[in-house]
């Protein structure tokens, strides 16, 4: 399949999504944003211009685009953190106001707690939500299992290897139960191996959540193992250049769907869009 237009990715129906996704009432709406920033000179710097995309309930796209061309500022305004200069950020069709409590972020660095056990990181979400403790952390204990940690329960994220640590941020995560998940380059700190066991481990823990996910990556072959679709932006500051459908089936495995025609087919797709915008 060819990408489609940025003009024609402003709406739902734009481009063809699974009949599993709700559009009717997408999950996340960006409507001709514009992000600017001020410098402390007083410049003015932009961000994002004229920037729509339109992510469906269950539904998991991925975001690649050049270093520093808004992928970050992208989740920010979806989260709430940061507002648009110019147009309309939507969660299933609300304006956002504030911050979005149904969202879930994971971050490229490991948000974990330190100080805290596996279990107690694991915990720490539902507890700041006024889950009582003994089912905090028999929730978290689940979850621990869940996502391949027993018997590591008591160890603290020092003692861990850099996959076990990403683990826990899944899990942290995940126990929430969010309706929308925004990961920002999640796995690119981990080695090769790792990272394709950890986009595994992801494709099996959303596939038992189905939140609309918007999953923002450099690496074209790790988003056409995970998503649904592919936003692809241009140089700073960034508006959607093509989106891409990836109509390879599920259930994926990300270490073996890569040597597939299909796969093949649209990495070299995708990177023919997006290298012109890196040579920029």
């Amino acid at each position: 399949m060819t990408a489609v237009s940025s003009a024609a990715a402003a709406r739902p129906g734009r481009a063809t999504p699974s009949a599993a996704f709700d559009v009717a009432v997408p999950a996340i709406e960006l409507l001709h944003v514009s992000r600017r920033f001020i410098s402390p000179t007083g410049k003015v710097i932009p961000a994002l211009r004229d920037f729509s995309m339109t992510v469906g309930q269950g539904e998991f796209c991925a975001v690649v685009g050049p270093t520093g061309c808004g992928k970050s500022t992208t989740l920010s305004l979806i989260t709430g953190l940061a507002r648009p200069s110019a147009g309309t950020v939507l969660i299933q069709g609300v304006p956002v106001s504030g911050i979005e409590p149904r969202i879930g972020f994971v971050f490229q660095s490991d948000a974990v707690f330190p100080w805290r056990s596996v279990l107690d990181n694991v915990a720490a979400g539902p507890l700041f939500r006024g889950m009582p403790k003994a089912e905090a952390l028999a929730s978290a204990g689940d979850w621990v299992r869940r996502v391949g940690l027993v018997g590591f329960e008591s160890h603290y994220p020092h003692q861990l290897s850099g996959g076990m640590r990403k683990r826990v941020a899944l899990a942290q995560t995940f126990i929430n139960e969010p309706d929308i998940l925004l990961m920002d380059e999640p796995f690119s700190a981990l080695d090769v191996q790792t990272r394709v066991l950890m986009q595994d481990e992801l494709l099996r823990l959303w596939s038992g959540n189905r939140a609309a996910v918007v999953f923002v990556t450099h690496d074209i072959d790790e988003a056409i193992s995970l998503a649904d679709r592919i936003f692809v932006l241009t140089r700073g500051p960034a508006t959607v250049k093509a989106v891409y459908e990836i109509d390879i089936p599920r259930p994926r495995i990300a270490s073996s769907v890569r040597y597939t025609p299909r796969f093949i087919e649209l990495s070299r797709q995708i990177w023919d869009d997006l290298k012109d915008e890196v040579a920029i």
